[in-house]
């Protein structure tokens, strides 16, 4: 995605931004997932898709991202923070889903991406629908130290709802 040299005003403008970014977070990293797919393994968001009714997958958080700045993460900043979360249905019935992204720092878990794992399982506590969780993670991210042990357990606590 391109710099841009201003903040969009009109609402074609505003439009035409949100679709890349959309089209940023769809697809991080077109080599990555050709390296995922000649494992044999979907991605994060093939496999939502791929497990949920067509259709129905309501993606959560898409535009989130990390706030490390240690061992030059600042440069690297993709949308979603290694894993896909949302809501959807299967079979008519709700459910609230995560899926952890491979594609991305290998799938390893911190803060930002615990944060979207505990807000997705909170909602399921409080629609009383239940969660499913597709893991293909490195374990914990090291660049951000002891925040993404941290992480490990608030995602384990979960939920608080």
């Amino acid at each position: 995605m391109t710099q841009r040299q201003h903040n969009p005003e009109s609402l074609e403008e505003r439009l035409a931004h949100l679709h890349e970014l959309r089209e940023a977070a769809m697809h991080k990293s077109p080599e990555a997932e050709k390296k995922q797919h000649d494992r044999g393994k979907q991605t994060a968001r093939e496999r939502v898709e791929k497990l949920l009714d067509p259709g129905s997958f309501q993606e959560l958080d898409t535009y989130v991202r990390h706030r490390t700045v240690e061992f030059g993460m600042e440069r690297n900043r993709p949308w979603g923070d290694a894993v896909v979360t949302g809501h959807g249905t299967i079979d008519g019935r709700r459910v609230c889903v995560f899926s952890q992204d491979f594609t991305v720092f290998g799938g390893s878990l911190g803060e930002v991406m615990a944060e979207k794992m505990c807000k997705i399982m909170d909602l399921a506590a409080k629609i009383g629908c239940p969660v499913i969780g597709i893991n293909d993670s490195g374990g914990a991210r090291i660049q951000e130290g002891v925040v993404s042990l941290g992480a490990y357990s608030r995602a384990t606590s979960c939920p608080r709802a």
